[in-house]
This record gives structure tokens, C-alpha cells and sequence, in this order.
């Protein structure tokens, strides 16, 4: 699968005056890899033009033109991007109110480890979380955590030849699954995966 390159950048000018209509794309292309799980858990999952639309506005924001400035944000985003075996994503926990916030990050404590992907016919299989580094410590869970679900031959072969697929969480504190997914959400799942 296609990682981001120094190539397949633009320079700060050329992204300030395509930002406008590459972010209605990217607006667009992301509606197709988000899911809900309930009210409160949301996985984005990434793919190449989403980490890639991320590096440019890092890129913009720190006004970072310099080639190793630039290295450094491919080597943070890049881990994010999905080899064909696995589906990347982020996941944010939202709770507005903030003391509410504070209460259910301690009641979710291990909610990373609990949020999984099936592929019709297979096992659940649940997240690799925060490989970068950790996100929980012994209050609370973060907000925000980075995920990779590792797929089986199988399953990909599977997902490939139309079979649904669910995602969901069964930690104790909160359970939330959308099975099957929409067509939309599964075709732009799917495409993240090589036979």
C-alpha cells in the first residue's frame, strides 16, 4: 500500500493555494471511514490521503519547509497509513462536559484493548493500541488513542469478496458495535486491504 513521500507533497505555496478545494475532498473522503460507536467513541480510520491531508497542515501550521523538518513529519504520520493487512485508526472519546470527561476517562481505563473489527464469518479481532507510546496511566485512559487491527489472510480475502463487517467495543463501562457497516464505510475499509 502507498505511504506518503516527499514527492507526493506540495510545497507550502502550492498547498495554500489547493488547500480549499483539498480539504472539501478530504471532507468528503472521510465521511466514508468514520464510525460511531455509540455517543461517545468515534474511529477514524486513516488512510493514505488522510495522513497525508494531516502532514500538509502540520506542514502549513509550523510553516516547516526545511527536508528534515518535512522527514520528520512523514516518519510520525506514515506508521498510521494501513499496509494492506491491517485497518489504522484513531479513536476520540468525547465527553463536552468536562467533569463528566474526567469520570468516565477513570471509568474507561483499558477501553484501547477492548475495541475490535469483525470480518463476517471470523473471530473478532481486537486493537494493537498506542504502539507510539502510552496513553493511559493509572487514573485515566486518554482521550484520544491510535490503533492498528492486524488481519489474517483470510479475513482480508474475505472483506475483499464482499463479506460485512462489524466494528464495536465490549469494555465494561461500554459496550457499542455498528454491524454490519454501512456499504459506504465497508467498500472505503476494503480498499485498504491487497488480496
Amino acid at each position: 500500500m502507498p505511504k506518503i513521500t516527499r514527492d507526493s507533497l506540495m510545497s507550502l505555496e502550492a498547498y495554500a493555494k489547493a488547500r480549499p478545494e483539498f480539504r472539501t475532498k478530504i471532507m468528503a473522503h472521510k465521511k466514508n471511514r468514520i464510525v460511531h460507536l455509540g455517543t461517545h467513541i468515534t474511529l477514524h480510520f486513516e488512510d493514505e490521503l488522510t495522513m497525508r491531508y494531516q502532514v500538509q497542515e502540520m506542514l502549513r501550521a509550523e510553516r516547516i519547509f526545511e527536508e528534515e523538518g518535512i522527514q520528520e513529519e512523514l516518519d510520525a504520520y506514515n506508521p498510521l497509513v494501513p499496509d494492506g493487512s491491517n485497518w489504522k485508526a484513531t479513536m476520540m472519546i468525547e465527553y463536552p462536559d468536562i467533569e463528566e470527561r474526567k469520570v468516565k476517562l477513570a471509568e474507561l481505563k483499558g477501553v484501547e484493548n477492548r475495541v475490535w473489527v469483525q470480518v463476517a464469518g471470523h473471530d473478532k479481532v481486537y486493537a494493537i493500541a498506542d504502539e507510539d507510546l502510552e496513553r493511559e496511566n493509572e487514573e485515566k485512559t486518554s482521550s484520544v488513542h491510535f490503533m492498528r487491527f492486524e488481519l489474517a489472510p483470510a479475513m482480508v480475502n474475505a472483506a475483499k469478496a464482499g463479506a460485512a463487517i462489524g466494528v464495536g467495543v465490549d469494555h465494561p463501562a461500554y459496550m457499542e458495535a455498528v454491524s454490519p457497516l454501512p456499504a459506504n464505510i465497508r467498500d472505503s475499509l476494503t480498499a485498504d486491504l491487497s488480496a
